[in-house]
């Protein structure tokens, strides 16, 4: 059975696009491969974050991946931080890694543009070292990657290679694969953008936790287009598409044929509003059994943890062996 990893980072609520585009597919994916999940919280700290709000998002994070399906006694689901190993294994790459590889990695480029390279704060530039340490400790033989993290699984694979060249096979060196494409779900008042809890507004984001009366307001006051044709053309006509592809996702039908049920936008988005209330509402109620049990869940995530370990510290071992660290006593 294949090994993958996955994570969602906890710098904002889940949403629906997180659970369209991904998530249900890794509720899926867990039975077919040995499965690895994590809240990438170490990731979140990349840049400036209230602590209480990091711990909130966290928590509730790892709760709405139970909520929508990841079983604990399935899969392994864990919180980044809990394991140590990822922090050990990303210092030992990162005297492996070369500053100019990730010098040219696009999203540091990117995101460090937006305050100035100069302000930028260094786990900003060597994350990537790290989210290759997140993929290599667990020997993990293919990463579902889009083409934003291609650049960053690749430099893992050149990581990978030049350890062991130097040091013998230490490493697993994993293979692309390609991600099972979810629904593009794209902003509401936006709808040329993803749809994403970091945005300003919220407005146009649909959180998986949003009450139904919520989730109706935001569907009937999302942007459509000047006129009233129903038609589903992302490139032409970007709001109804993507009203479309939410309906067609939620119900399990193509977008396309979805459209030919409607000649006006009000019958549409009230079919949406409903159909998306009635996908979250499992969810929501099993999030909000989880939540009652504070000290379920922190044995949820002790055991999950409790998983990962011993995989990530005979990676680690192997890595300190190899260079030439003392054993622990």
């Amino acid at each position: 059975m294949p090994r993958v990893l996955s994570g969602l980072k906890p710098t904002g609520p889940v949403t629906l696009g997180n659970h369209l585009g991904a998530l249900r597919f890794w509720v899926e994916d867990q039975h077919l491969a040995d499965s690895y999940f994590m809240v990438a919280d170490l990731h979140a700290l990349t840049v400036p974050s209230d602590p209480e709000r990091l711990r909130a998002l966290t928590t509730e994070c790892a709760l709405c991946l139970i909520a929508a399906g990841l079983d604990p006694e399935v899969c392994t689901l864990f919180v980044q931080s809990h394991v140590p190993e990822h922090t050990e294994l990303s210092w030992l790459l990162e005297c492996t890694a070369k500053m100019g590889e990730l010098g040219r990695m696009t999203q540091f480029k990117d995101k460090s543009a937006r305050g100035g390279e100069e302000s930028a704060s260094v786990g900003l530039f060597s994350y990537p070292v790290l989210m290759a340490a997140d993929i290599l400790l667990y020997d993990v033989d293919r990463v579902p990657v889009g083409e934003d993290q291609r650049q960053h699984l690749e430099l893992t694979r050149v990581i990978a290679q030049r350890f062991n060249t130097r040091h013998g096979d230490v490493f697993v060196v994993p293979e692309a694969a390609v991600p099972r494409v979810g629904a593009r779900v794209k902003d509401l008042q936006e709808p040329t953008r993803k749809m994403s809890a970091s945005s300003e507004s919220l407005a146009g984001t649909i959180l998986v936790l949003d009450p139904p009366e919520v989730i109706e307001r935001k569907i009937k006051r999302a942007v459509t287009d000047t006129d009233n044709e129903v038609r589903f053309d992302p490139d032409a006509r970007p709001g109804v598409s993507n009203l479309l592809t939410i309906l067609g996702a939620a119900t399990d039908r193509d977008p396309g044929k979805v459209a030919a049920d409607y000649s006006r936008y009000g019958p549409l988005k009230s079919d949406t509003a409903a159909a998306v209330v009635e996908m979250l509402r499992p969810l929501r109620e099993r999030y909000e059994s989880l939540a009652a049990d504070a000290a379920g869940t922190t044995a949820l995530l002790a055991a999950g943890a409790g998983k990962a370990r011993p995989v990530a510290a005979a990676t680690v071992g192997r890595a300190r062996d190899a260079m030439g660290l003392l054993p622990r006593g």
